[in-house]
């Protein structure tokens, strides 16, 4: 029996790479990810040395990373199920990097995001909509540094050949986080 499938994820390995690439993430950071989904960047992140705090607003994805990280032993990530909005006005965090993946409310928590990361912001985003409210208020800000268009495309066999199908593109939009 297959592993259950999340809605929206998990991010293609080569979006995750550039993602986490534009994060700078560290050893020893102190990072959020935000509409965590399946965790697998949360995961990553931790396993190149981070501390995470990853956060979804379903139930059922903070579950499902929860029970990914536990099988592969990762422990340096604390999970919860919250709004982004409410977790921040709760926590007192400063952040070296933030992952945003869950963009419900975006233009209402980006603010006060921006407020609370000391490096980098990185906003990945499927949708248009997403990538012009995410690049509006990064600009209104000060914080907008790029946005990054990811189209990647795999092989597969045909006729005793092989040709390339897409997989859909992902824009990655950066920021600076303005916390000192």
């Amino acid at each position: 029996m297959s592993p259950p499938k999340l809605p929206g994820g998990p991010t293609q390995d080569e979006v995750m790479a550039v993602a986490l690439f534009k994060l700078g993430v560290r050893a020893g950071d102190l990072m959020l990810d935000i509409g965590c989904g399946t965790g697998k960047i949360s995961i990553a992140a931790a396993q190149m040395g981070a501390k995470v705090i990853a956060i979804d607003r379903r139930a059922e994805a903070v579950r499902f990373a929860e029970r990914k990280a536990a099988r592969i032993k990762v422990k340096t990530i604390e999970f919860s199920c919250a709004e982004a909005t409410e977790f921040l006005s709760d926590d007192d965090n400063i952040f070296d990097c933030a992952f945003v993946g869950g963009t419900h409310g975006l233009a209402e928590f980006l603010p006060v995001l921006s407020n609370r990361v000391r490096r980098t912001i990185v906003v990945n985003a499927v949708l248009v909509e997403t990538l012009q409210t995410a690049v509006m208020n990064m600009q209104e800000l000060g914080i907008f540094l790029e946005v990054v268009h990811v189209q990647v495309a795999r092989s597969h066999g045909i006729a005793g050949s092989i040709m390339f199908k897409p997989i859909d593109p992902v824009y990655v939009i950066v920021g600076k986080g303005s916390a000192c």
